[in-house]
């Protein structure tokens, strides 16, 4: 079963507003065009950095499923990377970077910095120096509007399978983990939490535990949720999501 079969609900939790979409298909979950930066003007220098950074992480991720660099000097240095989520074959990554670099581009055609998501990938790049930083800037929330019989023993399953998992990815190479755990006879909890690989160790474990502290606000007993930042995201399921 894919979750793509169900309704979803998107929450904004950064940027100073709330937004509210429904998510289908193939579409990206979401984007941010940021301001923080100023734009940029169409035939600068900037710009051709950056085009030159996009193909640079089509080429840099789908080996590993990780890709990061930056294109110039001074004012016009971009700087970026693309993060392909963990059980993803390097073809189906090389695809959503490619689809997700030229996508953020036309939502985002002349500003400075700017991320976007899809289920199998991340893309993002700035004019500022991002890596090695926990992003608290972009955040946001997907729920199944679904709810469980008892919410209590359930949102403690949740946390106990995903802090599991968190202790398994920040001390692995990848920074990401899968795994499974009991709700009952005939019903099973899937999880997934994964970082962006610039991220420390100890940075991918404070990004992680941030995250599963923040479910209580959009995922309080619903049957499936994510959380969805810039550096890491959570995601569980009581159904299979995860590619064999």
């Amino acid at each position: 079963m894919s979750w793509k079969t169900f309704t979803l609900f998107v929450l904004v939790v950064s940027c100073s507003f709330i937004l509210i979409q429904t998510v289908h298909g193939a579409d990206p979950l979401f984007h941010f065009c940021s301001s923080s930066s100023g734009n940029f003007t169409s035939g600068s220098p900037y710009e051709a950095n950056l085009n030159k950074l996009t193909s640079f992480l089509y080429l840099k991720t789908p080996p590993t499923g990780f890709g990061e660099g930056s294109i110039g000097q001074h004012q016009d240095q971009s700087y970026g990377l693309a993060l392909c989520r963990g059980d993803v074959s390097a073809p189906d990554c090389k695809t959503c970077v490619a689809t997700a670099g030229d996508e953020i581009r036309k939502r985002c055609p002349l500003q400075k910095e700017a991320v976007i998501w899809y289920d199998n990938c991340l893309f993002k790049y700035s004019d500022k120096y991002f890596f090695g930083k926990i992003d608290t800037q972009y955040v946001f929330y997907i729920w199944n509007l679904n709810v469980v019989n008892n919410s209590l023993e359930f949102n403690q399953k949740t946390k106990e399978l995903l802090t599991q998992l968190t202790v398994e990815a920040y001390v692995t190479p990848k920074l990401y983990a899968t795994g499974e755990s009991e709700l009952d006879e005939s019903t099973k909890l899937y999880g997934l939490v994964q970082c962006t690989r610039d991220l420390s160790a100890g940075d991918c474990k404070k990004c992680l535990d941030d995250a599963i502290g923040q479910l209580p606000s959009c995922c309080d007993g619903k049957q499936g949720g994510r959380v969805v930042g810039g550096s890491c995201n959570i995601r569980y399921e009581i159904y299979p999501f995860v590619n064999a």
